[in-house]
């Protein structure tokens, strides 16, 4: 499996993981978080961990299980951590609380590596037990600037972690005292998402959703979230419309753990109704290569967060060569140069300026679209991310005066 990637990183990178995973092959890694289909997280693991297990190391994936009250209080934990101004009351702490005690039983504490992956699971550190292995919080969401109440209930559950890994350095917490690694996420190119398609395929994936192709196309792929400004978008699209007969695609889903998804939905179906070029697509889970149809097909692919973690769907847009308009926020603006491989904007204003010029200029925007294939190329492949992991593991092996012979 591994060997596949070296026709995009080549040949010595794809050695040097061999021997990493090699020095690695005694160990097992768990990963565990809150949902297996919908949302980045998923979707890095479900890529990530069968990579590991090709160089090795064994490496396992749980999803911890809760009810609708327990997800509605971990997004507002989400939002809250994201410098939201939300409530967040005791009776949450303890709902939350119970539902991470009812999941206990799926730690493997005999696991040398328990790589726990945003709030939801967090708590799951309080029954590590005498086990020896080293927990690590891999946080995939923008904390830093958190609300105080939902981080000063947090922080001394992390506290007891090995070590932190975030998206973007400046989301690094100086207050946490433990080991603190940055680990961008990346995408792979041999997913359905992001393999070469045929223009039969993609021909056939726009007529299902009644595109037409001979026009311009706006594109955001994102999950139905109010800090994704799916209403930002649309506004942005009607500024470019006056200018530009052009469509938009808002396409998304509705992940397991986030339940204001419906809401957020329902407010857009009700701002887009009217509009006969908005295609509106709540998509099915595993609908990747209509997703990566979507993408390809597009004049210019939006970001418009107005908080975010990373963003994986600007590195899908941008190794397919369509250049990306993104909010200037959280880890969007590692992936764009602004105004190299795209524009990074502050305003729904700015953001229908940008795609403007990018429709005027054809030229410009595949020259800026090439430019961001080969910046994901050399930054956000998902081999890049599999060697940041190793690297970190055999770091978090080395104590302080004792050195650990691999």
């Amino acid at each position: 499996m591994l060997a596949k990637y070296g026709e995009f990183v080549g040949d010595n990178v794809i050695n040097e993981l061999r021997m990493l995973g090699e020095k690695l092959s005694a160990y097992s890694v768990l990963n565990i978080n809150s949902t297996a289909i919908g949302g980045g997280v998923a979707e890095i693991l479900s890529r990530l961990v069968p990579l590991m297990n090709d160089t090795g190391v064994k490496t396992a994936w749980k999803v911890i299980e809760g009810g609708e009250e327990f997800f509605r209080v971990t997004k507002t934990i989400h939002n809250a951590l994201q410098g939201l101004d939300v409530p967040f009351t005791q009776e949450m702490m303890d709902a939350y609380l119970r539902t991470n005690e009812l999941n206990a039983p799926i730690v493997d504490t005999d696991a040398d590596f328990i790589v726990i992956h945003d709030p939801q699971p967090a708590v799951l550190i309080k029954y590590k037990g005498p086990g020896r292995g080293k927990w690590v919080w891999r946080c995939h969401i923008d904390v830093s600037s958190p609300n105080p109440t939902a981080w000063g209930f947090l922080k001394p559950v992390l506290s007891q972690y090995d070590a932190a890994v975030f998206s973007v350095s400046n989301f690094a917490k100086r207050d946490l005292l433990l080991r603190q690694f940055i680990i961008p996420p990346a995408i792979d190119p041999l997913s359905e998402k992001n393999v070469e398609l045929s223009e039969q395929e993609l021909d056939s994936i726009l007529e299902k959703y009644g595109i037409d192709p001979s026009r311009p196309l706006i594109t955001q792929i994102s999950r139905f979230d109010r800090l994704k400004d799916p209403e930002g978008v649309i506004d942005a699209y009607r500024m470019v419309k006056k200018e530009c007969n052009c469509q938009l695609v808002l396409a998304g889903s509705l992940a397991v753990d986030d339940p204001e998804g419906v809401t957020v939905f329902t407010k857009v179906q009700e701002k887009a109704k009217e509009d006969k070029d908005i295609h509106l697509l709540l998509l099915p889970p595993f609908s990747d290569r209509e997703i990566n149809a979507l993408q390809r097909a597009s004049s210019v692919v939006l970001q418009k967060s107005l908080k975010e973690g990373f963003a994986l769907t600007v590195s899908e847009a941008l190794w397919k060569g369509i250049p990306v308009v993104g909010g200037n926020t959280g880890g969007i603006p590692l992936q764009i140069i602004n105004g190299v491989n795209g524009f990074l904007v502050n305003s729904v204003g700015e953001a229908a300026d940008r795609i403007n010029f990018l429709l005027k200029n054809p030229q410009i925007a595949r020259e800026m679209g090439l430019k961001g294939k080969e910046h994901i190329r050399n930054n956000f492949l998902i081999v890049r991310e599999l060697r940041d992991c190793f690297l970190m593991f055999l770091t978090l092996l080395y104590i302080p005066g004792k050195l650990i012979q691999l």
